[in-house]
């Protein structure tokens, strides 16, 4: 498990490129991004969707296909939470707007505080 600690921790600390122009960008746009974190986590999708909205009471909820998607911000963050044989898997996908939302530092927070 501690193994499993350390790269999930590895991940989320991991560098990842500023945001740019301001702007909204479509939610298929936003999907198509590359994935900011992509972590698997014991804990049922569920379990996260609700710590997270907890942590981000503005982020909106809405289930796609058998996946619980939160729209953070003005689709400045996508988190994608898919069940797995194991628990979930975490998607986070950043758009190239910055809507001055949850900054990542928190986002980052928030994900790691609720997949573990």
């Amino acid at each position: 498990m501690n193994l499993h600690r350390f790269a999930f921790v590895s991940v989320v600390l991991s560098g990842v490129a500023a945001l740019a122009a301001c702007g909204s960008t479509s939610s298929p746009e936003l999907r198509a991004s590359q994935p900011v974190i992509h972590v698997s986590s014991a804990r049922p999708a569920s379990d996260i969707s609700s710590c997270l909205q907890r942590m981000i009471p503005s982020a909106q909820t809405r289930r796609d296909q058998g996946s619980t998607e939160l729209l953070v911000g003005s689709n400045a963050w996508l988190v994608t939470l898919t069940p797995s044989a194991y628990g979930s898997i975490v998607k986070v996908q950043q758009s190239s707007s910055d809507d001055g939302g949850v900054p990542e530092p928190e986002l980052r927070f928030d994900i790691a505080r609720c997949t573990t």
